[in-house]
This record gives structure tokens, sequence and C-alpha cells, in this order.
């Protein structure tokens, strides 16, 4: 199954605020996607990496899929991750989150185990027959450890499995190469996940950006998009090189103690709670919180960027937050 038209534009995968109690936190994250939809996105993706989706219950996924499906009232396309280990596990997500109101979904190669490209090409196969809704694959090899082949992938648009690939292999060779082979594929959707090679995708015939950065700023990269459709390079390199510097917040967490995905997503809430859009930054376990003088840094990343302070975008003022992080 597929879409009518290419899916384009800018996609974010978007936070899932929690309580304290790492309850999922409702009232923040619709007012997330409110900040999101008031920046000019063309489509949300729930359940992604950016989203903690690996860290949620099944539970949580179903909560998070149903809230802001009722909230957007088909405003915009809803994506949701299926994201699991076997393609068992996978069906029963594709059940939940389509019951739920998502109108496609993201799908990983299975993992735990290394898998060959037959075992990923029935994966994908099983799951387009089961979906009610288009499947579009996610190549992203630092977490599942395969890397979806450009002809596999392409293989699969042209029998109508896949309706899409969001790639955040970094592999820039591989994605032209999808790039270029989708032409003959009309419908079919190709996506960076890369915040830093934005305009380079879009240049190189890319159908819209997944960017996790675009939770912080939307109306960057937003701006970013219509200036590389319009053919403004200039302005378009101006933005991604603003845009490049503030992604520098995900790297504020100390190495020593955390991970880099605890950086990054720390970053990225406590970037969301400074500008007075959630509540509390608390990440899912067993992730670790960012310190009081690195969320200090984060601030100093935003206000870089014009996002805090007088030349503000955003949805609200600075919070008191002395007391919201390491929970």
């Amino acid at each position: 199954m597929t879409f009518p038209a290419p899916l384009t534009g800018v996609v974010p995968p978007v936070c899932t605020p929690l309580t304290p109690e790492r309850e999922v936190d409702v009232p923040s994250l619709l007012r997330l996607v409110g900040h999101l939809v008031e920046g000019g996105v063309h489509a949300l993706f729930l359940l992604g990496s950016t989203s903690e989706a690996a860290f949620l219950t099944d539970a949580q996924r179903s909560q998070v899929v149903s809230a802001v499906t009722a909230h957007v009232a088909g405003q915009l396309p809803v994506l949701a991750g299926a994201i699991d280990m076997t393609t068992p596990r996978v069906l029963e997500h594709v059940a939940a989150v389509t019951a739920a109101g998502a109108r496609a979904v993201v799908v990983t190669a299975p993992f735990y185990a290394r898998t060959h490209p037959a075992e990923i090409v029935h994966h994908y196969r099983r799951i387009a027959a089961a979906s009610p809704v288009p499947v579009i694959a996610y190549d992203i090899p630092s977490a599942v450890h395969a890397k979806l082949p450009a002809d596999l992938v392409l293989g699969l648009a042209g029998d109508g499995v896949l309706a899409g690939v969001k790639d955040s292999s970094g592999d820039l060779a591989a994605f032209r190469e999808v790039v270029t082979g989708a032409r003959a594929h009309p419908g079919f959707s190709v996506l960076t996940g890369s915040e830093l090679i934005t305009d380079s995708a879009l240049a190189l015939g890319a159908d819209g950006a997944v960017p996790g950065l675009a939770n912080v700023d939307p109306h960057g990269y937003v701006r970013l998009y219509r200036l590389c459709r319009a053919g403004d390079t200039d302005g378009a390199r101006a933005e991604q090189e603003r845009l490049c510097a503030l992604f520098g917040l995900t790297g504020v967490g100390d190495p020593a103690r955390m991970g880099g995905s605890s950086s990054a997503l720390g970053a990225f809430k406590a970037a969301l709670h400074l500008r007075g859009v959630i509540d509390c930054p608390v990440t899912a376990e067993p992730q670790v919180p960012l310190s009081g003088a690195e969320v200090e840094r984060v601030g100093r990343f935003l206000t870089a960027a014009g996002l805090l302070g007088p030349c503000s975008q955003g949805s609200g003022s600075l919070r008191n937050s002395s007391d919201s992080y390491g929970r």
C-alpha cells in the first residue's frame, strides 16, 4: 500500500514528555504537538527513536498515538513506529497503533540476531500484507545492526510493499542511490533522518526530512525546507549552518557518565522545557539525566540560536527548572 503522492516536508519524530513518575504527560505532549503544528510541519512521526519508543510500555505507546491522533483530528498525517525485534511482535504493534489512529507505520529490520536480506524482505512483506495502512522502512543500522541495501528497498518499493523509507544510516552515497531509484516509483517517499545534512539531502532529491531537532526548532526546519524548495542555495546554507550550531546542544552530556542517547534526548527535552513547551524534562529509564550545569549549556545554545530571549519564536517563557532534573 502506498500514499497517493509522496509524503513530503518536515516530519518531526515527536518527543514523548513524561511526568516525574515517568508516565506519559499528555497535556505536555499535546502542547508539543501544537508547537510543531504552529511551526508549519507537514506530518508527525510518533514512537521513533526521539520518542523514546524503545523505553515505553505497549500501553504507553498506544496512549501516545491515541492522544495525538484525536488532538490533530486529521489536520496532518500521523505516522507511528511499530518497532520491535521480531515480525510477530511488530505485527502486534501495527495492530495497536493503527487501531489508535496512525495513518502509516514505520518499521525497522528485525533485530537482536543479525538478519539476512532475505529475512528482512520476508519481514516487510509479511507486515505489509497485514497492515491496513502504508508501511515505511526505517533504516537505522546503529540500532538494529543491519543496513537496508538500496536494491532491497527499491525492490520492495516496486512491488508496492513499502510506501517510503526514513534513512538514518548516515550513508549519503547509499541514500543517493535510493533517491535516484525512487524516481521510477511514484508515490514512494524518501526522507532523511539527518539534522545536519538536510539541505544536501533535499538537493539530492529527498522528499523531506525527519529531524529530531525539529522538536526544538520546527520553524527553522520548515524555513530550511522552503528555502531549499525555492532554490535559495545561500539562504538554505545559512539556515542549515544555524541549525548545525544548535545541534551542538546534543553533546552537552558528560560522556564519562552517560551515553549519547541520554545526552541528546535529555538535551531535546531540556530545551523544550526551557522554551516553556513541556512541564518536565525527565527521560525514560535507564537513561541518565542531565546535570544543572549541562542544562545551562543547553540554554546557551538556545540563546545563540535566537530561541530564548527577546527574539524567541518559542511557545512560552523560560521555566524555573531547578527541581525538574536528575529525578
